[in-house]
């Protein structure tokens, strides 16, 4: 039985789509890191080869040095965050978020925008480079 192990993903629950994007790019280090295609295979081959090893060597760059600098502004250390309080739901057992006072965490604010735009940016580029991959699928044995 083979198990692909990737280094990416924390232990605990993943969503799905989530679990496929770091396995397809776990795939691709292994290619990379294991097999060494660069000393075995013949890219110069024809312009085929040269542009799919090009993308090897780009997407292998973006998914190990590029995305891993993504910085969450969220993440900000020094970044003074709202409190976090309950209120209980009169008549029943649930509990409510009490909504805090936005005029008072403005850099908060500012983070949340920034985190948000820059999610559905990153996410654009995952799923570009994703297809990316896919389309130099044929090109990963050695």
């Amino acid at each position: 039985m083979k198990m692909l192990r990737i280094e990416t993903l924390e232990k605990g629950w993943c969503d799905k789509d989530r679990v496929m994007l770091h396995a397809a790019f776990q795939l691709l280090v292994d290619f990379v890191e294991k097999e060494k295609p660069g000393e075995i295979v013949d890219w110069g081959h024809d312009p085929e080869h040269q542009h799919a090893w090009q993308e090897i060597q780009a997407l292998y760059e973006w998914w190990t040095r590029t995305r891993p600098a993504r910085k969450d502004p969220l993440e900000e250390k020094g970044l003074k965050r709202p409190p976090i309080r309950w209120k209980k739901v009169p008549g029943s057992d649930l509990s409510q978020l009490v909504d805090y006072d936005r005029k008072n965490y403005p850099e908060y604010e500012d983070a949340v925008a920034q985190h948000q735009r820059l999610e559905n940016e990153w996410h654009d580029e995952d799923q570009r480079n994703f297809h990316r991959l896919v389309e130099v699928r044929g090109f990963l044995w050695t």
